[in-house]
């Protein structure tokens, strides 16, 4: 176990964001755990850990079912943090049996492969038109005009928000995210705040509508599940359609730039996309794996645990490294290598063990429908301008992605 002094990994340091891939071999080559004293976090770098460990009931999403904050050695958040952490802590990715299989069991009725299927024509007729539009203008930002359009658009869709209220949607979702990057600042914080009580404000008139007048979205068939004896207070309620906003356009926005991004620096990959567009499912894993855009995940340690004979303690927090755990050459062949080709892909971008990604298939269906409307669309689309990345470490991304057509 390497002391954190000697380690590259840096995530505030602007080379490190640019590239994190060779610190993370750096983290791997010198072991499978590592204590790093800034965050008070455990890294694991390499894939089989953090697959098994995604797997392990010792550790959990919270540890407030079990202990108080005084019971395992942490401070309760300041009082000030209290409506973000109020909206947080009821959606089921923060939450462990027996709640999160109750309301994981009620929102899975709406991705099931079945509904999730039906939803292809709409997606690919969206992003089409999305296309249209980049393509009539000579270009322009593949991020705001179609990376973030697509999937808020579908996942609004299935909520049941109308068209005339989803302009705050992005903002709110960007500044809420913004607390789960390490070690957050109080400005980061004061918007995340006030984004969790704005967007909670309009989903408790929305939902209060929807008891009224229902309708055929998600949000009415979770008031006809409590009325029906699946109990989901309205907190739980707001909290999972805040979480499937979030979760369900987060990824997918940066999978697309980061995506389109490694192919402009990589064009025998993308010469090959273009001759072949059946590669296009196999494309949508390798760019998730080759640049992830959930970097970390965390998990707290509810009972004693042992990695490769370090024992890290109840009460610590272990950092599960995505992005080095898609690059470990253990797994993954030359995995530095951008290849489109790659047989058998077990990247974990979509997490694994209970807390799998409960809209996996519908991403899937968003970043193949946007990339095969470019390929058809827009054949000779082009990077007009190098992108300046966020200042993000756990949520990769671009702050823009320039394009010519």
């Amino acid at each position: 176990m390497a002391a954190a002094s000697d380690l590259a990994f840096d995530p505030w340091d602007p080379a490190f964001l640019a590239d994190p891939y060779p610190a993370y071999a750096e983290l791997r080559a010198k072991g499978r755990v590592h204590y790093y004293e800034p965050t008070n976090q455990w890294l694991v770098p390499h894939h089989a850990d953090v697959s098994a460990l995604l797997r392990d009931r010792r550790l959990g999403r919270t540890y407030q079912h079990r202990y108080t904050h005084e019971d395992f050695g942490r401070t309760a958040p300041p009082a000030e943090h209290e409506p973000f952490h109020t909206l947080n802590d009821h959606g089921m990715l923060d939450l462990e049996p027996p709640d999160h299989t109750r309301i994981r069991r009620l929102v899975s009725k709406a991705f099931t492969p079945r509904t999730v299927e039906q939803l292809k024509p709409y997606v690919a007729k969206l992003a089409g038109e999305l296309v249209d539009r980049l393509v009539a203008a000579g270009g322009g930002d593949l991020l705001a005009d179609v990376a973030e359009p697509l999937p808020v658009a579908v996942i609004a869709e299935m909520l049941g928000i109308p068209e005339s209220d989803r302009a705050p949607l992005r903002p709110w979702s960007a500044d809420i995210c913004g607390m789960y990057e390490l070690s957050p600042p109080e400005d980061v914080a004061a918007k995340a705040v006030r984004a969790s009580v704005e967007f909670s404000d309009y989903l408790r008139e929305l939902i209060a509508e929807r008891r009224k007048e229902p309708g055929d979205d998600l949000i009415s068939g979770l008031i006809a599940a409590h009325d029906e004896g699946d109990r989901l207070t309205e907190q739980e309620m707001i909290s999972t359609c805040v979480l499937l906003l979030n979760a369900g356009h987060e990824a997918t926005v940066n999978a697309t730039v980061n995506g389109w991004y490694a192919l402009f620096r990589n064009p025998d990959q993308l010469a090959a996309l273009r001759a072949d567009h059946s590669l296009v499912p196999a494309a949508v894993e390798e760019l998730m794996r080759y640049d992830t855009p959930l970097q970390l995940f965390e998990r707290w340690v509810l009972d004693e645990i042992e990695i490769d004979g370090t024992t890290v303690p109840r009460g610590a927090e272990i950092a599960m490294l995505f992005g080095s755990a898609n690059h470990d050459p253990e797994v993954f062949r030359n995995p530095e290598k951008l290849d489109l080709t790659r047989k058998g892909n077990p990247h974990i971008s979509f997490s694994a063990g209970i807390h799998y990604c409960i809209g996996a298939p519908l991403a899937r269906i968003e970043l193949a429908a946007s990339m095969t409307a470019l390929l058809e669309k827009a054949p000779t689309l082009s990077l007009a301008a190098e992108p300046k990345r966020k200042p993000n470490f756990v949520i990769r991304g671009l702050e823009g992605l320039s394009v010519a057509v």
